[in-house]
């Protein structure tokens, strides 16, 4: 939704004014002589780059899979097992339908007693009360940065931010196509898309593993306040 800036010229006036100069109307973005983020993993593949997330992942205290499509179902029923089962939230999201999935989530988990509530933006309470008790939670990336081991998530009315967080398990699946080497291709990937005129989402969270802390004597507490355990499930094949 578009909205309305009020007396926008009258404000940044007169912080002009303030500074001491001339309003800037027109800012010429300044071309750098060296610009090392760019000659991070510069020549990498995309095996590479798997290679490389695969590694930071122990750095981050998070489990690591390696699948295709063929295989993800049964993988995603296992990390799921191993977690201990249900109940489980997740995004309502096409590509879950796309990556064959909608046999695991719709038939094969109901009739093991695993409880799956997919979001509807229509019940927010409902929403939220799902996602607090959840066992696991499943998101799908779109962008991970090999370098640090996130994944973005863009938000969406049927992608709530709560089903990454509030779950006490995090499951993201990533596509391996969605792999970059750092946070410069992925901030150059959103401005992209502002500048085609394409609606980006109102939240887009970066997300390394489960939630920690080093806030005290910087010893690192992991699981402090969101999932406690996370696992990245990386699909070939898209």
């Amino acid at each position: 939704m578009n909205g309305m800036i009020q007396n926008r010229e009258a404000f940044l006036g007169k912080i002009a004014n303030r500074l001491g100069r001339d309003r800037k109307k027109v800012v010429k973005r300044p071309e750098w002589k060296f610009q090392p983020q760019d000659e991070v993993l510069k020549n990498a593949t995309q095996n590479d780059l798997v290679d490389v997330l695969r590694e930071q992942c122990k750095n981050i205290h998070t489990n690591f899979v390696l699948t295709n499509l063929a295989e993800l179902s049964g993988s995603l029923k296992e990390v799921v097992n191993n977690y201990g089962g249900g109940p489980v939230v997740s995004w309502k999201d096409e590509r879950f339908a796309q990556y064959g999935l909608g046999k695991l989530m719709d038939e094969e988990w109901p009739q093991d007693g695993i409880g799956l509530h997919v979001w509807d933006h229509t019940k927010k309470e409902v929403n939220i009360d799902k996602a607090n008790v959840a066992n696991v939670g499943i998101t799908i990336s779109d962008i991970t940065l090999a370098e640090s081991g996130t994944a973005v998530l863009f938000s969406s009315k049927d992608k709530g931010r709560t089903v990454s967080f509030l779950p006490a398990n995090s499951v993201i699946i990533i596509p391996k196509s969605s792999i970059v080497p750092r946070m410069t291709q992925a901030a150059r990937l959103i401005r992209e898309k502002v500048k085609s005129g394409e609606q980006v989402a109102s939240c887009i969270n970066f997300i390394t593993g489960p939630s920690n802390s080093a806030d005290i004597e910087m010893i690192l507490v992991v699981g402090v306040h969101g999932p406690i355990k996370a696992t990245y499930i990386v699909v070939e094949d898209l």
